[in-house]
């Protein structure tokens, strides 16, 4: 209200300089209260603050602003958030789920493992033995320290899995080399190795049929291709290594009539025909808004289930724990008589794809499915 007004309202009996003086009261007690209106917003009234828009007192996550979704909580990792120029959700080992069938064998040569590596190293493994469980056991308990030291000396993870693969293999070599039994030479075993490095770098080596698959906006993405004679490339690196291909009954080719793949570590008896352990590496940065998870398959699921009905399979799930035991669990009700494992590794986006269709036809062909897909 203005000085004018309010002489005007008091009238000829009151002063103008006391109007003037009682003016001067009323705006400077408005100006108080706007004051107190812009720095303690009202309960109903939106603060207009990007981190408390409803002036609820709690901040807005990252979530909310539809960087990923919101159905994995997981707190950010501040330093790579601020390396990459944008958020990054930790990948928690507590959230991962993993699963072991024995099928309808009479031992399960399966092996897998997970741990926090390094400070911002994750690492996951899955390991498919053949010819008994010493390959496989081995892996299972030196690979880590290979790839740690390794990482000591190397920056670069392609080039730390090679290192350690190869590494890895020389190292039972020499361990089978003091056994005497001579039939451990036959053993091996695939070895699908996943490093995670600050929540965001995704580095992939393999050896064998065991996959790793990244579901990305619903859709999986192999990021390993089998070692199989069926490869033109591989078939001729063992033609020129001195080495055979035979095809059994159910036309699976075979090195020398005896091994379903070309690279494996262990395996001695068949170095000279061209089974080398050098693995495939292949490095993906995560897209945590449209990457859901990380799935690690040993053949017992590669063979009786495609690549595109795991990932539909897993974003049906609440959970990977679930994820991982209905995947197993379905292999062996498609007739698969292998080992199953499989480890379910969770991103940002997980459960963003769970309301996508899932069907299966149980008329089920081995073109389709398994192997080949």
């Amino acid at each position: 209200m203005s000085v004018a007004a309010l002489v005007r309202l008091a009238g000829p009996g009151i002063s103008s300089h006391l109007c003037q003086r009682a003016a001067r009261r009323v705006a400077h007690a408005l100006r108080e209260d706007q004051i107190r209106t812009l720095h303690c917003p009202t309960s109903g009234r939106p603060s207009n603050s990007r981190f408390d828009p409803d002036s609820s007192g709690r901040p807005t996550t990252w979530d909310s602003f539809g960087i990923w979704d919101n159905r994995i909580d997981e707190p950010i990792l501040l330093p790579p958030s601020i390396r990459y120029g944008k958020p990054i959700p930790k990948v928690s080992l507590s959230k991962v789920g993993f699963a072991s069938h024995i099928g309808r064998r009479k031992e399960n040569e399966d092996r897998y493992q997970l741990s926090e590596m390094t400070d911002n190293i994750l690492y996951f493994a899955v390991f498919d033995g053949h010819g008994g469980t010493e390959a496989a056991d081995f892996c299972h308990k030196y690979m880590e320290k290979h790839i740690k030291d390794a990482v000591a000396k190397e920056d670069n993870l392609e080039l730390v899995l090679t290192r350690a693969f190869l590494e890895v293999d020389k190292a039972l070599a020499r361990h089978l080399h003091f056994c005497a039994d001579g039939s451990l030479l036959s053993a091996g075993t695939t070895a699908t190795v996943a490093l995670l490095r600050d929540g965001i770098e995704l580095v992939v080596g393999s050896v064998g049929d065991s996959r790793a698959m990244l579901c990305r906006r619903g859709k999986a993405l192999k990021l390993t291709v089998d070692h199989t004679p069926e490869r033109k490339d591989e078939k001729e690196r063992i033609r020129k290594s001195g080495g055979y291909v035979t095809w059994n009954s159910l036309g699976q080719p075979h090195v020398n009539g005896r091994l379903a793949m070309t690279r494996s570590i262990g395996d001695f008896d068949l170095k000279n025909a061209g089974v080398i352990a050098e693995p495939e590496t292949k490095r993906i940065s995560l897209h945590h808004v449209h990457d859901s998870f990380l799935a690690l398959t040993t053949d017992g699921i590669n063979f009786i289930m495609n690549s595109q009905e795991i990932c539909d399979v897993i974003n049906q799930c609440n959970d990977p724990k679930e994820a991982a035991q209905r995947i197993s669990e379905q292999a062996l009700q498609y007739g698969s008589e292998d080992n199953s494992t499989i480890i379910v590794v969770p991103f940002g986006a997980w459960g963003k794809q769970k309301s996508s269709d899932v069907s299966f036809s149980f008329s089920r062909s081995f073109v389709s499915s398994g192997r080949w897909a």
